[in-house]
């Protein structure tokens, strides 16, 4: 019973252990670009319009037709089919005019090459959400270590409080006041928690992961968001527009749609069909042997209506891409303030203030038990203290989110 007892400690502490195992940004991103069942289904998209690519490459089939005597009244014969009797075959080819199979190809050609781009501008996006999401669990998790160790202290401290109170050694308005820091504390790390589940919540879907992720992030993956990088809109510009994939696909869809006006005018153009007939005994003369030719005429659809629509649709295409070109310049003048403002408020604080302050707190957590300092000014210290603590977190956060968002914006790793 004992050895099974172990046993099952053993099996729960490697299941836990596997649980709360850390992982680093790239390790989570290898998983993610296994797993993602966005980036999955999008992927059978690209796999499908290939598939129309080639479909558009294969001509119609011929067409093959028989005529069979079913009755000669002269013979009074069904089916006289034979030497003297009555039979004759057809083959009939589509021929493409105008370059219609030719336009065909390349418009196919163009929007899988367009489906291509969305999918990596889709993976753009979900990787930007999933950096976002691995800094804000891992600097939310620090914030809420800081706060759990406070409570922990004030919760021996309410219990100690409590005792001294109803022997009347101290005054209840202490437990009291301990009490109400106490549920402070608590209702902030509430609102860190409910952060942490979304994000947390965010990470699991976007790795298709059943299990917590617990991101780690090294001293030298955060201080390379704080690395100066001088703002040059036009440098920056013609990174993104190389880099952009969104921006590409707005430049293939202008494409795209170029070859379709020039499909849909040749679509106005008539197609000839050629064929070969054989007769035995029916036409002019025994034996007779045929060419055939034939081609619509073109009097009442000549594709005017589409041939417009695609035009309409090209002009269209035009002018979001001109929008598109305002919009990302504004685009990257607003992610990277956002970064360097996040940076230079970073790079403000003393680098030695983390250890400051848990040395500061550690002192006048030693002076409180030795009664040098009174609760009142213990107290206003610990959410000072904790506040601050959370303070740092939430700029690191910020440096390092921000900085994700401008090596999205320019789709190229800055940092």
């Amino acid at each position: 019973m004992k050895k099974l007892f172990a046993l099952l400690l053993l099996i729960l502490f490697n299941q836990v252990s596997s649980a709360q195992k850390t992982v680093t940004l790239e390790e989570c991103e290898s998983q993610f670009l296994k797993n993602n069942l966005f980036l999955l289904a999008s992927q059978y998209n690209i796999d499908a319009l290939k598939a129309l690519t080639m479909q558009a490459r294969i001509w119609n089939n011929p067409t093959i037709t028989a005529e069979l005597n079913a009755y000669n009244p002269e013979r009074n014969q069904y089916l006289d089919i034979g030497k003297d009797g009555q039979k004759a075959f057809g083959i009939e080819q589509l021929i493409y005019l105008g370059g219609k199979k030719r336009n065909e190809i390349k418009l196919a050609q163009t929007n899988e090459k367009l489906a291509e781009l969305q999918f990596n501008d889709l993976l753009r996006t979900l990787k930007l959400q999933l950096r976002k999401s691995f800094y804000t669990v891992y600097y939310n998790t620090k914030s809420l270590e800081t706060t759990d160790e406070q409570l922990s202290h004030i919760e021996d401290l309410i219990n100690s409080y409590s005792a001294q109170a109803q022997k009347g050694n101290v005054p209840l308005k202490d437990v009291v006041r301990l009490q109400s820091l106490y549920l402070n504390f608590k209702n902030e790390r509430m609102e860190v928690v409910n952060d942490n589940i979304e994000e947390q919540a965010n990470l699991k879907l976007l790795l298709n992961a059943t299990e917590n992720v617990i991101p780690e992030v090294s001293k030298e993956a955060f201080d390379k968001y704080t690395k100066e990088i001088p703002f040059d809109l036009k440098s920056l510009e013609s990174d993104a527009i190389a880099n952009r994939p969104d921006y590409l696909a707005k430049q293939k869809d202008i494409e795209a749609n170029e070859l379709n006006v020039k499909w849909q005018k040749s679509l106005s153009i008539p197609d000839i069909t050629v064929g070969a007939n054989y007769d035995q005994r029916s036409g002019a003369f025994n034996k007779e042997a045929n060419l055939t030719l034939g081609i619509p005429l073109p009097l009442w659809n000549s594709n005017k209506g589409n041939i417009k629509y695609a035009k309409t649709i090209l002009e269209q295409s035009k002018v979001e891409k001109q929008n598109f070109d305002l919009q990302l310049q504004t685009e990257i003048t607003s992610a990277w303030n956002k970064w360097n403002e996040s940076r230079k408020n970073y790079v403000a604080i003393k680098p030695t203030i983390n250890a400051d302050f848990e040395a500061v707190y550690n002192g006048m957590l030693t002076n409180f038990q030795k009664r040098n300092v009174s609760l009142l000014e213990f107290t206003d210290f610990m959410e000072s203290y904790n506040q601050a603590a959370v303070q740092i977190n939430e700029l690191k956060k910020k440096v390092a989110l921000s900085g994700e968002e401008l090596n999205s914006t320019i789709n190229k790793d800055l940092f």
